[in-house]
């Protein structure tokens, strides 16, 4: 083998290995978010499955670049078929309870690749003609390492930006297939199963049964059924529904964005206000409300042509600002009258940098001195809770009480909706006791 083939096989290595952990997160995102407790266990264990297959390929004494192919053509089967949509999609759909699942996918598709992937190196260095062992293993890492650099770079920014999470699945397994290729052009039956691979491989990922899917998220636009509506349709985004639609006249929405347009024109009747939106969701807020200005705020940039084009089926009313809601709040030089906080990964996931006190004193820096906040988040229907207690708490530290109204108080979960003025200000409470009352007292600075 030559120095060029040999680096261009740990190149593809690298670039496949740490594409197959980005896809990997990607995929896990609809079904249990990104918070730090899923992506650290998730690379933990691609570590973990690669330093073994280091120590595997280092006991090979053999056969070495048939060994590489081999692995390479599983790894590309296992990427194809496994990292597909439609497939995760059923393991989180029949396999439970959720750990369930995640375990599967984890043990059954991640690991395994990185465990195949990870014999490369070790394997390929004994073929490697150089004086000094050193001088192997180092070029041998440096080409790997090189291809591992590209992959995360192209993949995240170029390949599912532009053309989707699928195809940057059949990208890697092509990349895996291309190498079984380079190395075993001769062996008729392996170029016979690397096609086939390749056709198996572009028919999992030919169509993910979503309306569209980005980097971001998956979203889907789908008819529903609701008694007295027109044609009502849902938007759902990574498998949690984020906004309802039909074609009457005004539109019918989800109860808490007519909720927090109650707030808005009738109990605060705003008009010629400047709203700041952070999660443009369905961009149904702004529905049928020529009186204010809406700047919505989100971190996909597809998102905007997916909602006119699949769901609103009309122009978004409103300004529309790509971008991370905590950097735009944190830099931006504008004040708005109100913020809406509408901001959520999966399910009933809020982003967990989106949630402390330093992002609500952001919130607060862009609100005019009469400013309110709005936040709609999902909470127990009880707010019995920890997560529940403390979120409220967070907020109520940077703003002093909040309103909150429980939209569906006998559900699990529930819309809740948080409201707070930015004239407010967090101070300190006391108990009022039988033996030491000061609520008289306190009603004479009303």
């Amino acid at each position: 083998m030559t120095r060029t083939l040999l680096y261009s096989i740990v190149f593809i290595e690298g670039f496949c290995s740490l594409g197959a952990e980005i896809i990997a997160l990607r995929r896990l995102l609809p079904h249990v978010g990104s918070a730090i407790v899923v992506t650290a266990p998730t690379i933990g264990f691609f570590l973990l499955a690669l330093a073994l297959g280091y120590a595997a390929g280092a006991k090979v004494t053999t056969n070495y670049s048939a060994i590489v192919a081999r692995n390479f053509l599983i790894a590309a089967s296992l990427t194809g078929v496994g990292l597909a949509g439609a497939s995760v999609d059923w393991m989180f759909a029949h396999l439970q309870p959720l750990w369930v699942a995640y375990l599967f996918f984890i043990g059954g598709v991640l690991s395994p690749i990185a465990w195949l992937l990870g014999q490369t190196v070790p394997l390929l260095s004994n073929l490697m003609n150089t004086k000094r062992t050193g001088e192997a293993s180092g070029m041998a890492l440096y080409w790997s390492t090189l291809g591992s650099f590209l992959g995360s770079l192209s993949l995240s920014l170029l390949v599912m930006q532009l053309m989707g999470v699928s195809a940057a699945v059949f990208a890697c397994a092509l990349g895996l297939i291309i190498g079984t290729v380079l190395l075993a052009w001769r062996n008729k039956q392996i170029i016979v199963l690397s096609l086939l691979s390749a056709v198996i491989a572009a028919g999992f990922n030919y169509r993910h049964p979503v309306t569209a899917a980005t980097a971001y998220a998956d979203y889907s636009v789908a008819p529903i059924t609701l008694e007295g509506q027109k044609n009502p349709r849902a938007l759902w985004i990574n498998n949690s529904l984020a906004s309802v639609l039909d074609d009457t006249e005004p539109a019918n929405t989800t109860r808490y964005i007519q909720h927090l347009r109650h707030i808005l024109l009738d109990d605060l009747g705003y008009q010629n206000k400047n709203i700041l939106v952070l999660g443009a969701g369905g961009f149904t807020l702004s529905l049928n409300d020529p009186l204010n200005h809406y700047t919505y705020v989100d971190i996909d940039q597809a998102i905007r042509e997916i909602a006119e084009k699949h769901f609103l089926h009309n122009a978004v009313r409103g300004e529309f600002i790509v971008d991370d809601a905590r950097r735009f709040i944190a830099t931006s030089e504008r004040r708005f009258d109100a913020v809406v906080v509408d901001v959520f990964s999966s399910h009933t996931s809020i982003p967990s940098h989106l949630v402390t006190r330093e992002f609500w004193a952001s919130t607060r820096r862009v609100l005019k001195p009469d400013g309110v906040l709005l936040a709609n988040l999902i909470l127990d229907g009880k707010l019995e809770t920890p997560y529940a207690r403390n979120l409220l708490t967070t907020i109520d530290s940077i703003f002093g009480r909040c309103a909150v109204d429980v939209l569906h108080k006998s559900k699990t979960r529930s819309n809740v909706e948080v409201t707070c003025f930015a004239s407010s200000q967090a101070g300190n409470t006391r108990i009022y006791e039988d033996e030491k009352n000061t609520a008289d007292f306190d009603r004479l600075g009303e």
